[in-house]
């Protein structure tokens, strides 16, 4: 097992090495053989600060401890890298994964049918037909009013770009000099776009 031992102001002893690999290799049975420990031991005045990290492929997990006494940290801090262990495995559990299986052209899609149409076997043509479903959904729209986008004054076609511009809008509606309703739509590649209201 490879564990990484720090000892601040602590002399790391046989019975808490001990300790330490015991629990790690209860918690082997959890995370499995492949993680990295690091324990770090600290005597601060009276204080017995036990700090244990297990670094995984994703994340780390780390538990931090403080008693009187260092082999209550070390149990301590190993009772929370447990409980993360625990919870972190019960959480990759509920995850609902898709099937990663992709659309090799074998298999019918659901919204297509495949049939033959024509007057004999030799005559006849391989027709797909796509099948829509029954009920279309249905979302809410959230619609707000914008006076801003529309242009009360007739105005040329340069003038409404620089008033779109100007507003930074996506959308302007605006009148030429004969009265026609012309719509400029901004791209998502941001080039302007003219629509003919007939």
């Amino acid at each position: 097992m490879n564990v990484e031992y720090t000892g601040r102001q602590y002399e790391i002893t046989p019975v808490i090495r001990q300790e330490v690999e015991t629990g790690l290799a209860k918690l082997r049975g959890i995370l499995g053989e492949t993680f990295k420990s690091k324990v770090i031991l600290t005597l601060e005045k009276h204080r017995n600060i036990a700090e244990i990290t297990i670094t995984r492929r994703k994340q780390p997990i780390v538990g931090l401890a403080e008693s009187a006494d260092m082999l209550q940290s070390v149990n301590e801090a190993l009772g929370h890298i447990e409980k993360q262990a625990l919870k972190h495995n019960g959480r990759k559990r509920t995850i609902k994964r898709q099937s990663k299986d992709k659309w090799n052209g074998s298999a019918v899609p659901l919204n297509e049918a495949t049939m033959a149409v024509g007057a004999s076997a030799s005559t006849s043509v391989p027709v797909t037909v796509h099948r829509f479903p029954a009920a279309t959904r249905v979302s809410d729209v959230h619609l707000e009013s914008s006076p801003d986008s529309v242009a009360l004054r007739p105005m040329t076609l340069e003038e409404a770009v620089k008033e779109c511009e100007f507003r930074d809008r996506d959308v302007f509606v605006f009148r030429d000099k004969k009265g026609q309703v012309k719509v400029l739509h901004r791209k998502r590649d941001g080039k302007m776009e003219l629509i003919d209201v007939p």
